[in-house]
């Protein structure tokens, strides 16, 4: 089984993701992945200096991600340019990595993945799960976690499709908005209500507690034909139209 995990920005999906690892699931970090792939040296590092030019360096040749984070948040076109070089690496990656999964037979992997639905990533899972919050909590968050200036956070928000169509197209939704039990106990009964009905033996022995808004996978995500053992769709065609930052 593939989860598509995505939310809004500072909702607290890094730490879904944990818990799910924590249950057993493989996670494939999307933004872990992009920054592996603009490492130092780098085709797709090359293509963004070319773009964007040799200011976006640090001393030591590594991406300046803060400085380039400046530029794209306040300018469509310079984040269209910059999701055109680096996603299709990211999803290549993750395609790659997918396919490993299956062949070890994992019984769940999550796509952590910041602008899934914006990706099109949607038909590569079984199902899609939100983690949202409020919205002055998210700027509250990102100024907190990123030093940023309340202006430069809502710039983010603005960036990324709004939380309330994300939470709408999901199949589940985890509110982060209390306590981190609360976000758990929800975790524990999306785990336990997906993973019994695709047969994936459960890694956690609480009972599930009450809390996750949870809901059918669209038919239309079932009519791809055979799944190989453990994993579902792992080549799936797929349209690309933007990428997290």
């Amino acid at each position: 089984m593939v989860i598509g995990l995505t939310g809004g920005i500072a909702c607290g999906k890094s730490t879904v993701a944990k818990m799910l690892q924590e249950l057993g699931a493989r996670v494939l970090d999307a933004d872990r992945i992009a920054r592996e792939v603009l490492a130092a040296g780098s085709p797709a590092l090359e293509r963004v200096v070319s773009r964007f030019g040799p200011q976006m360096l640090r001393a030591d040749g590594s991406l300046d991600r803060p400085r380039l984070g400046r530029l794209v948040f306040n300018d469509p076109g310079a984040l269209a340019d910059l999701n055109a070089i680096t996603h299709p690496v990211v999803m290549d990656v993750i395609r790659q990595r997918l396919e490993v999964a299956r062949r070890e037979a994992v019984g769940v992997v999550v796509v952590d993945a910041p602008l899934l639905f914006e990706a099109g990533m949607e038909d590569l899972v079984d199902e899609v799960w939100v983690v949202a919050c409020e919205r002055q909590q998210q700027i509250e968050r990102l100024c907190q976690r990123d030093g940023l200036p309340p202006e430069e956070a809502e710039a983010r928000l603005r960036a990324q499709m709004p939380l309330e169509e994300k939470v709408r197209r999901a199949d589940r939704v985890i509110r982060n908005d209390g306590s981190l039990d609360r976000t758990r106990s929800q975790v524990v009964v999306c785990w336990r209500e997906a993973t019994t009905c695709t047969g994936v033996q459960h890694s956690h022995g609480r009972e599930a507690a009450p809390g996750c808004d949870a809901g059918q996978p669209p038919s239309d995500r079932l009519d791809h034909g055979p799944a190989p053992k453990g994993l579902r769709r792992s080549g799936v065609e797929y349209h690309t139209r933007g990428w997290g930052w």
